[in-house]
């Protein structure tokens, strides 16, 4: 049966950060995740986690600067150093928070530069991270995401993934499947879990389109659970989509197909 995780950046919006552990341990999750938890002290998060004794899974290494339109550094030439010390912010976040996995965002491939120049940085950004990262005890992730919302992101196809690790060769970089992102870029779900799944180490979950609750949408979840089951996943599940509102009650409200479960 999955393990389901809580991703405290998308659902349990209707209460602050720090209140969301409580509330993910309310609706039945024993593991959170996040996209960006700098916002906060790691102490601060993990005073909070495991206040509920929760589990906190992963979360993203820094992205560089989103607001100029970066999405992650480590397939940008010329930033090797400020790669560096972002990983060692990571692992800094990671020890607290006694995090399992960081994942690392390969970036969006600069006009000026060839995508197989950036992948070559990538593939040494991640070597070096993946070393690293193993004496830390903390497994390293890359991810497969969408160019629709994410338009020259460096890393869009499972198979592009697989190639990054048979390039970095190290065990402990792994792949985090994102079912959205896998279904708007290729399809053919089942196909390419039985291909990938010895590589992947997380999983997301969300609804397509519009990253809703994975009941809505076109994607028949029940069977997707069904086949990672089947191919003996036993790692997490993260609830990486949008509830319907912030409003007061929402997470529970979009925790309908989860019930089976021990979810809402």
């Amino acid at each position: 049966m999955p393990r389901f995780a809580a991703n405290l950046s998308w659902i349990l919006q209707e209460v602050p950060m720090l209140d969301r552990f409580h509330l993910a341990r309310e609706l039945g999750f024993d593991a959170v995740e996040c996209q960006f938890p700098y916002d906060y002290s790691p102490e601060e998060l993990a005073e909070a986690c495991q206040a509920v004794d929760l589990l906190f899974v992963m979360f993203n290494a820094p992205p560089g600067d989103i607001e100029s339109g970066e999405y992650g550094i480590s397939g940008l030439p010329g930033r090797e150093s400020e790669f560096r010390d972002s990983i060692g912010r990571s692992l800094e976040y990671a020890k607290v928070l006694k995090s399992q996995f960081i994942h690392v965002l390969g970036g969006i491939v600069p006009v000026s530069e060839s995508r197989e120049h950036c992948h070559d940085i990538y593939v040494e950004n991640l070597a070096w991270a993946a070393q690293i990262s193993q004496e830390a005890g903390v497994g390293v992730l890359i991810e497969p995401i969408n160019t629709f919302e994410r338009p020259g992101y460096l890393t869009t196809l499972m198979s592009e993934a697989r190639n990054t690790l048979a390039r970095v060769r190290h065990s402990n970089l792994g792949i985090q499947y994102d079912f959205h992102n896998a279904q708007l870029m290729e399809g053919c779900l089942t196909r390419t879990l039985e291909e990938s799944i010895d590589s992947i180490r997380h999983m997301q979950i969300a609804g397509v389109p519009g990253r809703t609750p994975p009941d809505e949408g076109e994607m028949n979840y029940p069977y997707l659970f069904q086949i990672i089951d089947r191919l003996n996943y036993d790692g997490w599940v993260g609830c990486e989509y949008r509830p319907r509102g912030s409003h007061d009650g929402a997470t529970k409200e979009s925790l309908g197909w989860a019930k089976e479960f021990g979810l809402g």
